[in-house]
């Protein structure tokens, strides 16, 4: 997997769930601002995921391709899911969604460069 991408994703995430756990230790509901924060972090997991498809053409396919899949689509899924919930919750509960989802986003990062650093050969 792409290091400088998964850095720059986890880097992201990291400071985002600061941001959103801040605003909801300040009694802040999620701002436009903060709904498109969470977009664009989605977006960047999005590449990542994408470089990742990508990477397993490449002849080197981690041993575990089913653990691998199964990661790929709850990485992807994860930024959305956060947001929904959080626009279903318009209080300070919402950033603390935002915020919990932003610290979950690196550890599954971390997992897929686990998996992927494992190949089958």
């Amino acid at each position: 997997m792409n290091g400088a991408l998964s850095t720059a994703t986890i880097v992201a995430a990291l400071l985002l769930a600061a941001w959103y756990l801040l605003r909801a230790a300040l009694d802040r509901a999620p701002s436009r601002l903060d709904l498109l924060a969470m977009i664009v972090l989605g977006a960047l997991v999005v590449v990542l995921v994408v470089a990742a498809v990508v990477g397993l053409f490449d002849g080197s396919r981690p041993a575990e391709i089913g653990t691998f899949a199964g990661y790929l689509l709850t990485t992807v899924a994860f930024a959305p899911t956060a947001l929904v919930l959080a626009k279903m919750e318009p209080t300070r509960w919402g950033n603390l969604i935002l915020g919990i989802g932003c610290l979950i986003l690196p550890v599954l990062v971390l997992r897929l460069q686990q998996i992927a650093s494992v190949t089958g050969a």
